[in-house]
């Protein structure tokens, strides 16, 4: 049967760029290393998408839409169905002393903030700052290779797998979740180590009002369990 809205998949994917036939994103470590884009920082495994609430390219959420689970797509994305054809109306020349005020000089690949937007460092010289404000695929068609790993159905795992999303590089074999019969409370119950993720108290709150929007929920309770070493 294929996929609808609201469904819950895990989706392995790769982005490349057409013309440079240039890896720019992928879930797979492999693919991440051998295109010279891996980060340690990033999380290489299949990604949670809620079908029609997950901000996806258009076209690739058409072709989901008509896919099943196990299937692999391939989707060819022009730039006006993407991140939108280049206007160099958004490429400005700024005076350097605008960033002294920061105490940091950019430099030529920068990706920094500027009047609350996002922009690329494409050259300083002569006390100017050129700065490009295109998104950095814009103008670019591309082509998405994704594999749609599976569908997931309970709503036990489908919570899992968002506080993935909240909690990234948590391990969801350490994460229990617990519904109540009337599915109305849920008891989460964390690892240890995540007591000293920075501002937890914040991203629980965020984590909890969006499982409640999700799951009509009326609580979500969260359980730290320490276990105490006793001397002897």
């Amino acid at each position: 049967m294929a996929l609808q809205k609201g469904d819950y998949i895990l989706l392995d994917y790769t982005i490349i760029v057409k013309d440079e036939n240039k890896v720019v994103q992928t879930t797979s470590e492999d693919i991440a290393r051998e295109a010279g884009i891996y980060s340690p920082d990033d999380t290489y495994e299949p990604r949670l998408i809620i079908l029609g609430e997950t901000k996806l390219l258009e076209p690739v959420e058409e072709a989901l839409m008509k896919a099943d689970e196990g299937q692999e797509i391939e989707v060819e994305v022009p730039p006006e169905k993407g991140f939108g054809q280049r206007d160099p109306n958004k490429v400005k020349v700024i005076s350097i002393r605008e960033f002294y005020r920061y105490g940091k000089l950019p430099k030529v690949g920068d990706i920094v903030e500027f009047e609350n937007q996002r922009a690329r460092v494409v050259s300083v010289s002569s006390g100017r700052v050129v700065l490009d404000f295109n998104h950095p695929l814009a103008g670019k068609t591309l082509i998405v290779k994704a594999k749609i790993v599976r569908k997931i159905e309970s709503d036990e795992e489908k919570i899992k797998h968002i506080i993935k999303n909240y909690l990234p590089r948590i391990d969801l074999d350490k994460v229990q979740v617990t519904l109540s019969d009337d599915k109305k409370i849920v008891t989460i119950k964390l690892p240890l180590e995540t007591l000293l993720i920075d501002r937890i108290g914040l991203v629980k709150t965020d984590l909890a009002n969006d499982l409640g929007r999700k799951f009509n929920l009326d609580k979500v309770i969260f359980i730290d369990e320490i276990e105490l070493r006793r001397s002897s």
